[in-house]
């Protein structure tokens, strides 16, 4: 989602008063309008998708990504301001839109009523409340801090606690030692993610490490979404 800008209000000035004496301390910031009740929060963001369906479509069909997201962003976030959106290639359908709570319980209400009250999924569009898998991570090619970094090359170590049914893994790609510790941080988790959707990393991954130095006894990503969907209690893939 495109970031909010943040803007200063100028300070209040009376008669004979500078503008640089600053605001008014006794004037109350105003605070954000709560969060609308999931389902009516719900129906006016697709309200708003309708109206706007047309604009969304031809941005698109120009390649204009950003001006795409910013037809909805607003929209999302009257929704709940900790709402994530994104616009991607759907697995499906032409586009696919995720409106995601990153599995935070506080926001999967707004996330289940949007989702219940979406359009049926189409030739175009398919809709998911939350990061779904990729078909194929092996063919995922990452561009970060001036590295592409192919998931492919990414090596995972996994314990399985099957009394638990979670895994714990380390995770290592020949560019760790290249990069920076929060590039490295996103290069760990985004291969995870890519490979088992965002609820399914959530709910069966335990601990997760980055392995700098190349492990022993790894698997493939493609490798790990085997183990991981083999677990009791997975229901319908990751997706």
């Amino acid at each position: 989602m495109a970031g909010m800008r943040l803007f200063r209000r100028r300070p209040r000035t009376h008669h004979g008063d500078s503008a640089d004496e600053g605001p008014d301390p006794r004037t109350p910031w105003p605070e954000p309008p709560p969060p609308a009740e999931p389902t009516e929060a719900a129906a006016e963001f697709w309200r708003h998708w309708h109206s706007v369906l047309p604009d969304l479509s031809a941005a698109l069909g120009e390649g204009h990504l950003p001006a795409a997201e910013t037809l909805l962003c607003d929209a999302v976030a009257r929704m709940h301001p900790d709402l994530q959106l994104s616009l991607e290639r759907g697995q499906r359908a032409l586009y696919a839109l995720v409106v995601s709570g990153r599995e935070d319980p506080a926001l999967r209400p707004f996330t289940d009523a949007w989702k219940a009250a979406a359009p049926p999924d189409d030739a175009i569009w398919e809709f998911h409340d939350s990061v779904p898998p990729v078909p194929d991570p092996a063919g995922v090619t990452v561009n970060l801090a001036g590295h592409r970094i192919a998931l492919a090359d990414v090596r995972v170590v996994a314990q399985v606690d099957e009394p638990e049914g979670v895994v714990d893994v380390a995770v290592h790609h020949p560019a760790f030692a290249d990069l920076g510790e929060a590039e490295r941080a996103a290069m760990t988790f985004l291969p995870l993610e890519a490979t088992l959707g965002e609820r399914v990393a959530a709910q069966r991954l335990r601990r997760v490490e980055t392995a700098v130095a190349p492990p022993e006894g790894t698997i493939s990503l493609g490798e790990l979404r085997d183990l991981v969907l083999g677990l009791p209690g997975i229901v319908g893939g990751a997706d």
